[in-house]
């Protein structure tokens, strides 16, 4: 009877694959260029203080003072669901057009990633609830979060799936909450580093990169990992500011070729969510560096990363000039402290990295 079951239950999977795959086998995918329609989505009202920040050919961002200032004041603990995400089955369906299309002249590698449940909000005389993350797979977020730059037209009648809508706004029109989300929402990370001497450390993306090919990254950038929720010694962390900020530096130490003693310090300044990749959440941090930039230079990174960068560069910045020109309304792109280079080249993490640090130092002095 068993037997019988099984064979029943294999037939019924190959039946459901195909018809999810005949779904979407009459839609022709195409890249989205233009800008995410801000004006048609306001932020999430739970967001105090929220707007956007667009950069013309870099993308768009929700970022929040406030919530920036609720990481630097209050301690946000974490808990990983049991199950893994599973892929919404309309979405699983996409897989088969999607990943060929995500893949030309690029580098994907179907690896553990961390999602998110939930916002790092502040909260008036209460302890947070913890901030729930869940495992997941890089093609699951291809499959999802990265949906949001294509647009999906029906071949027989023009109708377009816009995920945008569909996924990311609530009954309101307003952008979706990511505890209300239902898509991989891979976390990312990013930290800037500045060596002994006092120069920023940037990373020169190769073409190969999947999210912001040739232009100028942090010195570490990527996806939180489930690595990264544990200890050295195997136990579980259970602060987000740990976690995330373990994550930037293993990228760090991958992408910059920076050793692990080398590490004086890394503060999570900020947190943003990335529209065009399907409003994502997005970590920003800082990080001091007790190496000097002539010895970092010397150095490449290795193994798989050398496709993925072109190597650093050290570039001057005066953090704390960039910061007084934000805190009296400059807009980033605009501000006179910010290097030409680092205006024209500059990833959207970065410019978001950027940003955040300034402001933090802003607020202390």
């Amino acid at each position: 009877m068993s037997i019988v079951a099984l064979l029943l239950g294999l037939v019924t999977l190959v039946r459901d694959i195909r018809l999810l795959r005949k779904r979407w086998s009459g839609y022709e995918f195409t890249a989205i260029v233009a800008p995410f329609p801000i004006a048609d989505t306001p932020p999430p009202r739970a967001y105090p203080d929220a707007r956007y920040l667009a950069v013309p050919a870099r993308g768009t961002a929700l970022v929040s003072d406030a919530i920036d200032a609720a990481l630097a004041e209050t301690t946000f603990s974490i808990t990983v669901a049991e199950d893994p995400y599973r892929l919404p089955a309309k979405l699983k369906a996409t897989a088969p057009h999607v990943l060929p299309l995500r893949a030309r002249g690029r580098l994907l590698f179907n690896g553990p990633i961390v999602g998110m449940r939930g916002e790092p909000l502040p909260v008036a005389g209460a302890r947070p609830a913890p901030i729930v993350l869940h495992r997941a797979r890089f093609f699951d977020a291809v499959c999802t979060n990265e949906l949001a730059s294509l647009r999906i037209t029906n071949s027989a009648d023009g109708l377009e799936y816009d995920l945008r809508h569909e996924e990311l706004t609530d009954s309101s029109g307003a952008l979706r909450t990511l505890a209300a989300s239902t898509l991989a929402d891979l976390v990312g990370v990013s930290t800037i580093a500045f060596t002994s001497d006092g120069l920023l450390v940037v990373v020169r993306q190769s073409a190969r990169n999947s999210a912001s090919g040739l232009l100028l990254a942090p010195s570490g950038s990527g996806s939180l990992e489930p690595q990264d929720l544990l200890t050295p010694q195997g136990g579980t962390r259970r602060s987000l500011h740990t976690a995330v900020c373990a994550g930037m530096e293993r990228e760090l130490r991958e992408e910059a070729a920076v050793l692990p003693g080398e590490i004086s310090s890394t503060r999570l300044t900020g947190f943003a969510r990335w529209l065009e990749r399907g409003a994502k959440p997005e970590f920003f941090g800082v990080t001091q560096l007790s190496v000097d930039s002539t010895e970092l230079a010397s150095r490449r990174a290795k193994g798989a990363e050398r496709l993925y960068s072109a190597g650093d560069t050290v570039l001057e910045l005066d953090l704390a000039a960039l910061g007084r020109e934000l805190a009296d309304g400059v807009p980033l792109i605009e501000a006179n402290a910010l290097p030409p280079r680092l205006r024209d080249d500059s990833s959207l993490p970065l410019l978001l990295c950027l940003r955040s640090a300034a402001l933090r130092v802003s607020t202390r002095s």
